[in-house]
């Protein structure tokens, strides 16, 4: 099957902000305000808060996969409804709050612009595919606001200080290529086959034992940033509290050498 990210038969016309799709162990989520280049507003961030925690939730997902509607990923937080309304703390926990703490991984397929509150679900997410036609940017500082969803704490970890640097205080855009030379992307893709790769990658990651593959996560994200001697500390406090299937780690073995053979 081939998809296709962002075009128009993928959009229902309808009032639903976040569109949800299975495809086996694999939850696909597409933020669905294409006319408004999938800006945030309250109903998107309850909505796309209520898919994590739900796919967080089914033992028959292990793997979500984050897109747009559309031309755009998301051209974040829809200042105007933010502007006149309640501050969000009003609402709870944020998405990238959600994203930070739940238990499987989700890759953000990033199919057009990407910017400022969407630049920050991106990189709230386990990684990045970027489309051809991806562009990303923070533009909080150049209108006067400061990140709120962790995007000043986690770029500095992805692509290094001085970059973080230039890109969250020049707001000066940069494409997918460019996202994937410095560390904010995993990959540039071809824009017709963003998803397939995507769900490619997921449906990769969610055959493998869904336990280990969340303890992994957790030891990974936990480790990052620490100092090596506290990573291996945390790498050795798994192994020893893990609990290994024998059984299954043998069957899942030889399915994967006969596989291979």
């Amino acid at each position: 099957m081939t998809r296709q990210a962002g075009t128009a038969e993928d959009v229902r016309e309808d009032d639903t902000p976040v569109l949800v799709e299975r495809d086996g162990a694999v939850t696909i989520l597409t933020l669905n305000r294409p006319d408004r280049r999938n800006a945030i507003n309250r109903a998107m961030r309850k909505a796309l808060k209520k898919e994590l925690w739900r796919a967080d939730a089914d033992d028959e997902v292990n793997v979500v996969v984050l897109t747009g509607a559309g031309t755009s990923f998301c051209a974040g937080v829809d200042l105007p409804e933010a502007l006149s309304g309640p501050p969000p703390a009003a609402e709870g926990p944020t998405p990238t709050h959600v994203l930070r703490g739940i238990s499987k991984p989700v890759i953000a397929a990033v199919n057009g612009p990407c910017y400022t509150g969407g630049y920050e679900l991106a990189v709230n997410c386990s990684f990045i595919f970027a489309s051809e036609r991806a562009e990303f940017a923070d533009t909080h500082a150049q209108i006067g606001l400061l990140n709120g969803w962790g995007g000043s704490a986690v770029l500095p970890r992805m692509i290094g200080l001085p970059a973080a640097i230039q890109f969250i205080l020049s707001g000066e855009p940069i494409d997918g290529a460019t996202a994937a030379r410095i560390g904010l992307a995993n990959e540039v893709v071809p824009h017709d086959d963003l998803l397939d790769r995507s769900v490619a990658v997921a449906q990769r990651i969610a055959v493998g034992h869904p336990g280990a593959i969340r303890r992994m996560l957790r030891l990974l994200k936990e480790g990052a940033g620490t100092s090596l001697a506290h990573a291996l500390a945390l790498e050795s406090e798994a192994a020893a509290t893990y609990r290994a299937d024998g059984a299954d780690i043998g069957a899942r073995y030889a399915k994967r050498r006969a596989q291979s053979d």
